[in-house]
């Protein structure tokens, strides 16, 4: 049967479109054997796909290539061996929010992701380094720790002593030889890497401005496909030209989209009190809030001589004709049909010569459609966003926060109430702002997960003066101060709301309280930190120790690693929820974690504590998943009677060990 398929005449097609869904980079475009141009393969760039090293052989083609290209498809493809550790004392409402703040370099987060977010973000906001020339450029090197990437690169010398000056040292600046190749190296691997976290109906905005919005466009042709561009969309950042500029003044930034597949929908935009205003009932329609528009089309009667003919004007009775080159906008039997339900208005008192079109509010569809231009009236500009950062932080603590009102639209437009949204240059931390104030508004409950470097404060910033040593400081202080702030001002509304109503009404059991409204609203983060993983490295390479010296280790598990940094990991390696409730409990004196009641158990004890009887009671639980440290058996009798016990007391539970 597998043979017959492959004579099939669509097998190429068939293939190409699966290919297209797998590596969309991969597709590109050739002449076929009539010269005519076709959707092919790239065979260099798939054997790069699913090589785990750099694979030579370029041939002639339609595609973006830059020096370093290669390496940055094997750099998103690279395994890592690390780890997200939670921090306690450093998040909100740890055991009950679905937030999550990940500090660390945004790759590894990605790929730490990678599992158990695949397919489950609905709208991902980043907001990534321009390349200016002045901001930070990502230097990705995965072989190496910080101190041996320092040496190599000439930070600093083999005694750790600095060389250059590390905030220079950041600046990709053009006299850069690879100044755009540098750039997008940085982009490519974690735009390809942030494609398969995104749901099949799911979307990403990037915020860019001139200097590299044409190769944005391209490689984000490349990875998400040039049928899932949707827009380039113009925000207008300031209100004013700056009069020092020796160039054309930028008035605006570029926000690119890019969809999954075609099963995004976007969203409408609420209308305005400006827009609503247009909507009045001058003459008591028994159908409501109505607005005029045209009656004639932008049709001319050559092209449209269906559409040309008179009609009455109801008080004077003469014949009225469209202009030649303006007909009417329906036929003559729709026009009668709009006469008998009283849909057109020819003005007060029947005054216009024309007659005008009655739109009721009613009728149309609930929102506008968002455009490409996005004026700062709308959705704010850069002195908006210094000021929002302003009140909560303190002046110039960030340098160039987006206003909350863009990233809110920007919500508005991609994301349902219940949607995961994604930022991993989270920065000043604004789209969490948004998405909780977006959630305090309409009474969703998207969840947010920021990624941010903690990339130091220069000691001569404002930042580093108000006492903020990174900025992913800045960014969780953010949006902890506009949580509480957001909280506070939903607790005034509901309590004026449901107060009024408790006196207006003689029932009150029927009004919810104040706290049942507001403990809805999730203003919490769980921080997790990119770390080193909790295994030794005998537990990854092996081969690579003396075998005299295992008798001596006899627990593959760093020292200085909670109970709980072992938790999310395992978390992790299984694609579980990393929001999800834990709870700890004391069973036969050990301690054991309980992952959303019953969806993982795992217990860390280790010097024999694990016995068969302890396990029994583990096992009336009757877990999904159940995780056990190798150390903690009381001996090689109980490691293997455990699988027994759960088979016999728990069968569908998976057991395992680490």
């Amino acid at each position: 049967m597998d043979k017959l398929k492959m004579h099939s005449p669509n097998l190429t097609e068939e293939n190409i479109d699966k290919l297209i869904g797998l590596f969309p980079n991969c597709v590109t475009e050739s002449k076929d054997d009539k010269g005519q141009m076709c959707q092919s393969i790239d065979f260099d760039l798939l054997r790069q796909e699913l090589s785990d090293h750099i694979v030579e052989g370029p041939q002639e083609r339609y595609h973006l290539n830059w020096p370093g290209k290669r390496e940055a498809l094997l750099t998103a493809n690279a395994p890592i061996a690390k780890t997200l550790r939670p921090c306690r004392q450093e998040s909100v409402d740890f055991d009950t929010t679905q937030n999550l703040f990940i500090e660390g370099d945004n790759l590894d987060a990605l790929k730490l992701l990678q599992e158990t977010y695949l397919g489950k973000v609905k709208m991902i906001y980043i907001d990534p380094p321009y390349n200016t020339g002045k901001d930070f450029i990502y230097r990705d090197h995965f072989t190496a720790d910080k101190e041996v990437y320092e040496i190599e690169t000439g930070v600093r010398d083999e005694e750790g002593n600095k060389l250059v000056d590390e905030e220079k040292w950041k600046q990709n600046t053009a006299a850069n030889g690879r100044f755009h190749s540098d750039w997008l190296s940085m982009m490519y691997p974690r735009l390809k890497l942030a494609r398969n976290l995104l749901k099949d109906d799911g979307v990403i905005f990037i915020s860019i401005d001139d200097g590299e919005v044409h190769n944005l466009r391209k490689i984000g042709d490349e990875i998400f496909g040039v049928d899932n561009f949707l827009a380039n969309i113009v925000w207008q950042k300031k209100y004013a030209v700056s009069n020092d500029d020796p160039g054309i003044a930028p008035m605006h930034d570029h926000i690119l989209v890019y969809r999954k597949s075609d099963s995004f929908l976007r969203n409408l935009l609420p209308r305005t009190d400006k827009q609503l205003q247009r909507y009045k009932n001058i003459d008591d329609d028994p159908r409501g809030l109505w607005s005029s528009d045209n009656y004639v089309s932008n049709k001319s009667r050559y092209e449209r001589p269906t559409l040309w003919y008179s009609i009455s004007h109801p008080k004077t009775g003469k014949d009225v004709w469209p202009d030649e080159n303006a007909v009417w906008r329906y036929s003559t039997d729709k026009h009668q049909q709009m006469v008998d339900e009283n849909r057109l208005y020819w003005g007060p008192e029947q005054s216009y010569s024309k007659p005008r079109l009655k739109r009721f509010l009613s009728e149309i569809q609930d929102g506008i459609v968002p455009s490409t231009w996005w004026p700062f009236s709308d959705v704010g500009h850069n002195d908006e966003g210094q000021k929002e950062t302003g009140v909560l932080l303190g002046k110039k603590i960030f340098s160039t926060p987006k206003p909350v009102r863009l990233l809110e639209q920007i919500v508005r437009i991609a994301s349902n109430p219940d949607d995961v949204v994604l930022d991993f240059f989270s920065g000043s931390g604004a789209t969490a702002h948004a998405v909780m104030q977006l959630n305090a508004e309409d009474g969703g409950n998207r969840k947010f997960i920021m990624v941010q470097l903690p990339e130091v404060c220069g000691e001569k910033s404002e930042a580093f003066k108000a006492g903020y040593k990174t900025i992913a400081e800045i960014s969780k202080e953010r949006i902890r101060r506009a949580g509480k702030k957001i909280k506070e001002k939903l607790t005034t509304e509901v309590t004026e709301k449901y107060g009024k109503q408790k006196e207006d009404l003689f029932n009150h059991s029927s009004v919810p309280s104040v706290d049942s409204v507001v403990n809805e609203l999730d203003i919490g983060f769980r921080v997790l930190k990119v770390d080193t993983s909790n295994m030794e490295d005998v537990y990854y390479t092996p081969d690579a120790v003396d075998q005299d010296l295992f008798a001596s280790m006899t627990d593959n598990i760093k020292e200085d690693r909670s109970t709980e940094d072992l938790l999310f990991q395992l978390l992790l390696d299984w694609g579980v929820d990393l929001t999800l409730p834990i709870t700890k409990e004391m069973i036969d004196n050990k301690e054991v974690f309980f992952v959303n009641t019953n969806a993982l158990a795992a217990c860390f004890v280790k010097d024999g504590q694990i016995t068969e009887d302890f396990c029994k009671a583990l096992a009336k639980r009757q877990p999904l998943r159940v995780v056990f440290r190798d150390a903690g058996f009381k001996d090689d009798s109980v490691k293997i009677n455990v699988e027994q016990i759960f088979k016999l007391m728990s069968p569908h539970t998976d057991v395992r060990t680490i």
